[in-house]
């Protein structure tokens, strides 16, 4: 997934899952097994990016984390405040070494969080997100009116989408377009652009 700007390169469900405690104790110490030091704000903008923004610890449990390992005497700080530089200490290192596969297991547990479905959907979020912010930067009055109405609607059948699921209605019947089987028809005026290359 490529790098994404301020609106959009946040999970597109909020924040995103919570990891548990030992999870991000797990991957600190995994990334400094790599052999160059971490600060914290930089662990937390690799977890994100390595699980495609599915994974993104708030500094609310990394620098605890990075306190608890200085602790314990498994890594080492150089600097000060929020921009100390963190590195296995031999200590560390051997305890690396020894629990390799449940460091490993972390990831995993990070990749659980989200199936490749809510993947798929967070980037058309992103995509149709996109493709509202071009019509606000470019469109007519007549096209911004369209797409109020548009987004109205769409904010109504998703919250439709939930109440059918509910109560036992056909939710998830849908084809390879995500359409949910309806077979309204619906005129093309022919009044939207379609998008250029």
């Amino acid at each position: 997934m490529p790098p994404l700007g301020p609106m959009f390169g946040r999970h597109p469900f909020g924040r995103g899952p919570r990891a548990r405690r030992g999870d991000v104790r797990a991957a600190i110490l995994d990334l400094l097994t790599e052999g160059h030091p971490w600060n914290g704000y930089q662990i937390i903008q690799e977890l994100a990016e390595r699980t495609h923004g599915v994974w993104r610890p708030s500094a609310g449990s990394v620098y605890p984390a990075l306190q608890q390992l200085e602790d314990e005497g498994l890594i080492s700080p150089e600097g000060e405040g929020r921009r100390r530089m963190y590195t296995l200490t031999e200590e560390g290192r051997s305890y690396a070494e020894a629990h390799a596969e449940e460091l490993r297991r972390c990831w995993d547990a990070a990749a659980g969080m989200a199936d490749d479905a809510v993947l798929e959907l967070g980037d058309m979020i992103r995509q149709v997100m996109m493709a509202v912010m071009e019509v606000r930067r470019a469109g007519s009055a007549s096209q911004l009116a369209q797409a109020r109405r548009v987004l109205v609607e769409t904010r109504r059948s998703m919250y439709r989408i939930l109440a059918e699921d509910e109560s036992g209605g056909p939710a998830g019947d849908t084809d390879d377009t995500g359409d949910t089987g309806d077979t309204e028809d619906t005129e093309d005026t022919g009044d939207t652009p379609e998008p250029s290359d």
